[in-house]
């Protein structure tokens, strides 16, 4: 008989305390070892923890994206109505969809957003970086996230769709609030509808533009996404506008935090800092290990389709599973001192981005934005340290996205 002081303590898996969201890895390290595939009361769902199983789930076709749709079907009428909006568009983003509708969608998007489109905006997100950065000037303290993080990638996508540079505030603003329904851990009457009048004119916003370009096509890829015809079949509009939010909204508010975390990571181990300073050259494999290390995305989630067993856990029909990609990424079983940063290690490549047929579409935009951008950075500053103790920086309460809210930095050339 196992003696009592040997029988493991229930795990409380609490993903909105401060103390988690700061540093979720001790929680991830401790659930990895001890309870793989842990069910959690608090989110009534499954969560994963280790790489294999991580990466098997997501190219199981037993497991679902599909779960916006039986969500909002559980809603009362009135309650559904408040978020019309929401429903009407987000139900349209691929990352929601299984095939057939999954395969339509992703393979005409993928006609004009595809990996040479995106590598031929490495020019424009170098221009803007200098752009950005004669706006904070000769300042020695800023927000790193306010200034520069933030901006660059919404600017990047928006130059790509062809959005004029000046509505980067609203744009912005608009994406900020639709991600309190997205990407918030904990709901409210409030954030319900902000976030419903957000995509609201949102859709408007891209409505306008989609009539302009039809009516005078232009070199962009909102004009290219417009008039995309393939053996007969386009993007109806409600497609072509739920495509338009997701592109911009999922082309900077992950490239964002991977930018953001990726310096902090850099601060908390200077000699890579300097290694990269000293040859940009690595920052091809310096944004991979960055990714890894602590990457943008908390987590994706996936609806079980057919009961089925992982680990002696029986998974039934209409369970969540949370795919927690950061923890998988840190998974001593496939990375060697996986808490440590090394910018030039090998080895499988990450989860950040998700892997099998939901892998992110614009994961090459987001790459090259990140090796754009944190040499640039180092670059233009000799000396970067943070304004306030790290325990004090307030992250992101979000298991969608991991990111901090404001990354105060004293900075000198």
């Amino acid at each position: 008989m196992t003696p009592v002081s040997e029988v493991a303590a229930p795990i409380d898996f609490r993903p909105e305390a401060p103390a988690f969201l700061r540093d979720p890895f001790p929680a991830y390290r401790q659930l990895r070892q001890t309870d793989p595939v842990h069910w959690s009361p608090r989110l009534k769902a499954w969560v994963l923890t280790r790489y294999d199983d991580n990466k098997a789930v997501c190219l199981d076709r037993e497991m679902s994206s599909d779960r916006l749709r039986p969500f909002f079907a559980t809603l009362p009428g009135p309650e559904a109505a408040r978020i019309g909006d929401i429903v009407r568009y987000l139900t349209h983003w691929m990352v929601f969809r299984d095939p057939p509708e999954h395969t339509r969608l992703r393979r005409l998007t993928g006609k004009v957003f595809h990996l040479q489109s995106m590598n031929a905006m490495r020019p424009a997100a170098e221009e803007l970086t200098q752009w950005l950065f004669e706006r904070i000037g000769d300042r020695n303290e800023i927000d790193f996230i306010a200034d520069f993080a933030g901006p660059l990638p919404a600017l990047v996508i928006m130059a790509m769709l062809g959005v004029p540079r000046q509505a980067l505030g609203r744009v912005k603003g608009l994406s900020d609030e639709m991600a309190l329904f997205i990407g918030s851990s904990r709901m409210s009457r409030d954030k319900y509808d902000i976030a419903e009048r957000a995509t609201k004119q949102m859709a408007a916003f891209f409505r306008e533009l989609i009539e302009d370009r039809r009516r005078s096509p232009g070199q962009d890829l909102l004009s290219q996404l417009v008039h995309l015809e393939e053996d007969g079949e386009r993007l109806t509009e409600d497609e072509l506008i739920a495509t338009c939010i997701l592109l911009l909204f999922a082309g900077h508010e992950t490239t964002t935090n991977h930018i953001a975390n990726g310096l902090a990571s850099l601060l908390r181990f200077p000699d890579q800092l300097e290694a990269l300073r000293a040859e940009p050259g690595l920052a091809p494999r310096a944004v991979e290990e960055l990714l890894r290390y602590d990457g943008p995305s908390g987590a994706q989630v996936r609806v079980v389709r057919v009961e089925q067993e992982l680990r002696g856990k029986r998974l039934k029909p209409g369970e969540r599973v949370f795919l927690m990609l950061n923890a998988a990424n840190r998974d001593p079983e496939v990375y060697e001192q996986p808490d440590r940063l090394w910018l030039d290690r090998g080895g499988p490549a990450h989860l950040s981005f998700g892997f099998g047929m939901h892998i992110c579409l614009g994961f090459p935009l987001a790459r090259m934005e990140g090796q754009v951008a944190l040499p640039a950075v180092l670059r233009r500053w000799r000396h970067i340290s943070l304004a306030l103790p790290g325990e004090r920086i307030e992250w992101l309460n979000s298991m969608v996205f991991r990111g901090m809210k404001a990354l105060p930095l004293r900075v000198a050339r």
